[in-house]
């Protein structure tokens, strides 16, 4: 299935979905009796914006990556490059990913073409965990975020990537072949005797990168809009006071960091506010779960994957995660 070309009706389409989502509170603002419900969508408002606007230019720099493994990469390439021998693809996807400066949005739509051009499963799940994790960017902002203390970092850096190795091995054990829905369809090329030009090759890679734009862009929207909902209307005082204990509490920073959605080169310094309430555990579980799985890229997840394959990753990441730093918290 052809996907159908972009039309100034879908531009106009989302260019008056944001325009109104920006204005609506300006317009409420006018009506005594609405005053209150314009505070808080004003809110709502302020928050999305500032999701969208944190997270659009790690997705652009994504679609960008993926147009050009759409077009310079091929198949034999990837099984070239991809060792046999499960461990060492996942180790491998694992080493790659933290060296992408992309966020957990960012690096969905190059996981998607990455499982289209022939990479396992396994190591797609390793590259998109790290990817967001520990590359250089992250652990500089936690670095600093922590006032220059490199414990946190290197914490975050080491844990994150033993925990990503561990849950890409098992989602080895249960998850076999593409793991697409049924409506998603890699885009094949047109063939021809005559060798593309670099020049065309290149126009073909922009033309892919906008074209996956909108299409993972929509969704971007879509859980940018759901994450700010749940920010404005769910309390967060509720769940910290839920939080005593250090079991508990690694449970809520797990909670605040899927609902938050903050972008993984930023969310460091929130973490960091949170130190005088909260344990190292569970500050760390909050810089590790959140890079790897937030509400944003839930529903970006779900928009190529299937979604049983997405609940049973999402299950996945937050049992060994939790676990994990449940065990750490002993020797911390």
């Amino acid at each position: 299935m052809e996907r159908l070309p972009i039309t100034r009706y879908v531009l106009n389409f989302w260019f008056l979905f944001i325009l109104f989502v920006s204005l609506l509170p300006l317009i409420l603002f006018n009506f005594s009796a609405l005053k209150d419900l314009s505070s808080s969508l004003l809110s709502l408002h302020t928050i999305f914006l500032s999701i969208l606007i944190e997270a659009l230019p790690f997705v652009l720099i994504g679609i960008l990556i993926a147009g050009f493994i759409q077009i310079f990469i091929k198949e034999e390439h990837i099984q070239r490059w991809i060792p046999r021998n499960t461990l060492m693809a996942v180790v491998m996807s694992c080493f790659v990913g933290a060296l992408f400066p992309a966020c957990e949005c960012g690096i969905v739509p190059i996981v998607r073409r990455l499982i289209a051009k022939g990479v396992p499963i396994h190591a797609a799940i390793g590259f998109m965990l790290t990817g967001p994790l520990i590359n250089p960017i992250v652990i500089l902002s936690t670095y600093m975020a922590f006032g220059n203390n490199l414990k946190i970092a290197g914490l975050r850096m080491l844990v994150g990537f033993v925990i990503a190795i561990i849950i890409a091995l098992l989602s080895s054990l249960f998850f076999q072949g593409s793991q697409f829905k049924s409506s998603v369809q890699p885009i094949s090329l047109t063939t021809t005797n005559q060798q593309p030009s670099f020049v065309t090759k290149l126009i073909n890679m922009f033309k892919h990168a906008i074209d996956e734009f909108f299409d993972m862009g929509k969704y971007l929207i879509i859980g940018a809009f759901l994450a700010a909902f749940v920010q404005t209307y769910v309390s967060t005082k509720t769940l910290v006071e839920i939080g005593e204990g250090v079991p508990s509490s690694i449970l809520v920073m797990m909670g605040l960091a899927f609902i938050l959605s903050l972008c993984s080169e930023a969310d460091a310094f929130i973490g960091a506010s949170f130190s005088a309430i909260f344990s190292t555990p569970s500050i760390l579980a909050f810089l590790i779960f959140g890079p790897m799985i937030d509400l944003k890229n839930t529903i970006m997840l779900m928009s190529v994957f299937r979604i049983k394959f997405v609940l049973w990753l999402i299950a996945l990441v937050a049992t060994v995660v939790y676990i994990s730093i449940w065990i750490l918290s002993a020797y911390l």
